[in-house]
């Protein structure tokens, strides 16, 4: 007996309400600015489900289990903020402070004051009181809006803090008791769910890619170069940064080629030019490993997610970005487990 697919007239109305909801609800948390909350809380969330099965073989009874639980969560929110401070740190006492960038940064313009058109090279400045006095009037031309910036900041932070603690609470409440739900209840927490697995699928894959990608690139810096006597400035903060951009795709392969390039520039042109050259070979092959494990995961090509990724970034800027790849995999599951494509 065959089974005629579903339509939006022949779903049921708590699903359809699910449906209405759901979008809403996504609309909302880029339009309010809650995206890190609800990542931060995602990934605590996720993190707690990988965990729990190893809580699972050394602890019997729901009680034990639920203080269990409780502690792993603790211990995930307490080793992400811990590590969140310690590359603060890392990143302090590896580029060495404010005068030492500087210092570098005029290395940079040095070493490529030959190498840019005539046009550019007034602009460059002579020595280091030149930069310190551009940098102070740039500083005091956006004072204001610096200080919106270091505002939103502490309210990421915080919201960041509030989102761990909600997704750790969401997981422990899994352990307790399923309260009876009605059908648009059920249907919510169906959609929910699904959107918690779309996260686990996309992020997941990307920290493969960019774990990958780090590797290629810390093997050029730290092994590679220096085989010539090249030896690229702040290379293990620029490793870090490679791991940590990576995780945005797309985007944040140009982010840390950026970096690199400049990096290298203050050595010599040619030694920039062989790391572009390089990252960019590396990142024609992170493309097509973006397409198959990324895409494998979530039964999507490479250029589906670029056109996502498109055109949440023109609706949302930065954060539709981001959420790009996760919303689609969320929408393409629920097209495809409804039989619509």
């Amino acid at each position: 007996m065959s089974t005629v697919p579903e339509t939006p007239l022949t779903a049921p109305p708590a699903r359809i309400a699910a449906w209405i909801l759901g979008l809403i609800g996504l609309f909302l948390i880029l339009r309010l600015g809650l995206l890190g909350a609800v990542l931060a809380g995602l990934l605590v969330f996720q993190l707690i489900h990988v965990l729990a099965p190893l809580v699972d073989r050394k602890v019997r009874g729901r009680r034990a289990r639920l203080i269990a639980v409780a502690l792993l969560a603790i211990l995930i929110i307490g080793f992400l903020t811990m590590a969140t401070l310690g590359l603060i740190a890392f990143f302090r006492a590896d580029t060495g402070g404010e005068q030492a960038l500087l210092a570098r940064l005029m290395d940079v313009i040095d070493a490529s004051r030959n190498q840019v058109p005539l046009w550019a090279q007034p602009y460059l400045p002579d020595d280091m009181s030149d930069l310190k006095r551009g940098l102070n009037a740039w500083l005091d031309e956006h004072r204001g809006e610096l200080s919106l910036v270091g505002a939103e900041a502490a309210q990421l932070s915080a919201r960041l803090l509030v989102g761990m603690v909600l997704g750790a609470m969401i997981a422990l409440q899994e352990e307790l008791p399923a309260p009876h739900l009605g059908p648009l209840g059920q249907e919510l927490l169906a959609r929910v769910s699904r959107l918690s697995d779309a996260f686990r699928r996309v992020v997941f894959a990307q920290i493969k890619i960019s774990a990958l990608n780090t590797v290629f690139t810390a093997v050029f810096l730290l092994i590679v170069l220096p085989l010539f006597g090249i030896h690229v400035p702040m290379s293990k903060t620029l490793i870090v940064v490679t791991f940590i951009a990576g995780l945005l795709p797309v985007v944040g392969n140009l982010i840390s080629n950026t970096l690199i390039t400049i990096a290298a520039l203050s050595v010599s042109i040619y030694v920039a030019v062989t790391a572009l050259v390089y990252l960019v070979l590396i990142h024609k092959l992170e493309y097509f490993l973006n397409a198959r494990i990324v895409g494998g995961e979530i039964k999507a090509r490479a250029w589906e997610l670029l056109l996502a990724m498109l055109m949440m970034e023109a609706a949302f800027g930065m954060p539709g970005l981001i959420a790009g790849p996760i919303y689609y995999a969320y929408i393409k599951r629920e097209l495809v487990d409804q039989s619509w494509i």
